[in-house]
């Protein structure tokens, strides 16, 4: 009886104990969660107040306006272009440029990594890890005397090869640590059945690496997308900037437009999130799940 009673209080004990566990888990989660979502609550309430300032007792205003998104948006070049329209075009080329260079570059290199040895293998791969060390700034006058030499200033092509050759070391990494991952047994199955080497690599590889090619894309995307030393150098023209750049117009050393500013910034931020959402289903599913049956 007394062992019975005994083995019921740690049982209970245990359980008390979890609970307080999990309680004290939550709270951290709602915590960090609040001191995330926060900042973007704030720079929202901004683009909906109508006297541009950033101070303020609440977060939105009582009485939102369209006002400052109204404004950014309807600005236009003397030929009647909208300033909006021409920089969200440039962004989206650049950054969709960006992602299909880098992955078409990164995947064939990081299959090569993974499926081959050669010489200088790995201090190549450690080399890739080095050069994120250094920051961007770095390199901006080897690119400028390249760019120039080439003859692509204010061009896209220029600004695409540029984002793809910073995005390109950890892209690299990782996609090739995800084909380590993939069995050769499967491609040895494919050059069985009558596929070649570049066939087994588009037709088994890339298939199964859809969750590593969807993180790829998003980091080339994000990382062009937000880019702003790279773009205000290299882009000489106002209609070739992008929005990165364009929403630094409205910062002067005298006075900034908070408001329109960050109306600007959630219309930054509105095709980040689509992407993220198109690409969720492969960003939290199974590595290789899938890949080896029967």
């Amino acid at each position: 009886m007394l062992k019975s009673s005994l083995r019921n209080s740690i049982k209970k004990n245990a359980k008390h104990a979890k609970m307080l566990e999990n309680l004290a888990v939550h709270i951290i989660l709602i915590i960090a969660v609040l001191i995330t979502v926060y900042p973007v609550a704030w720079v929202i309430g901004v683009s909906f107040r109508d006297d541009n300032s950033l101070g303020g007792t609440k977060i939105f205003p009582d009485e939102p306006t369209l006002k400052n998104y109204n404004t950014v948006t309807s600005e236009k070049y003397d030929n009647g272009n909208s300033k909006f329209l021409v920089w969200l075009m440039n962004s989206l080329i650049t950054s969709i440029g960006t992602t299909i260079l880098g992955l078409v570059l990164a995947t064939t290199a990081a299959y090569a990594y993974s499926r081959y040895d050669f010489k200088l293998k790995k201090p190549s791969m450690m080399s890739f890890l080095v050069v994120q060390m250094f920051p961007g700034v770095i390199i901006l006058v080897p690119f400028y005397i390249m760019i120039s030499t080439l003859g692509l200033m204010n061009s896209y092509i220029g600004l695409i090869l540029m984002y793809s050759v910073t995005v390109l070391p950890l892209c690299v990494w990782m996609t090739k640590g995800f084909f380590d991952t993939i069995p050769r047994d499967l491609e040895e199955a494919a050059y069985i059945d009558g596929c070649s080497q570049f066939g087994a690599f588009w037709k088994i590889i890339l298939p199964l690496s859809k969750p590593a090619l969807a993180v790829t894309a998003l980091f080339a995307f994000m990382s062009s997308w937000t880019e702003f030393i790279l773009a205000y150098t290299f882009m000489t023209s106002d209609e070739m900037y992008t929005l990165a750049v364009g929403i630094n117009q409205y910062v002067t050393p005298t006075h900034t437009e908070w408001g329109n500013f960050a109306a600007m910034a959630v219309l930054v931020s509105i095709p980040v999130v689509i992407m993220y959402i198109a690409f969720q289903k492969y960003l939290i599913s199974g590595l290789t799940a899938g890949g080896v049956k029967g």
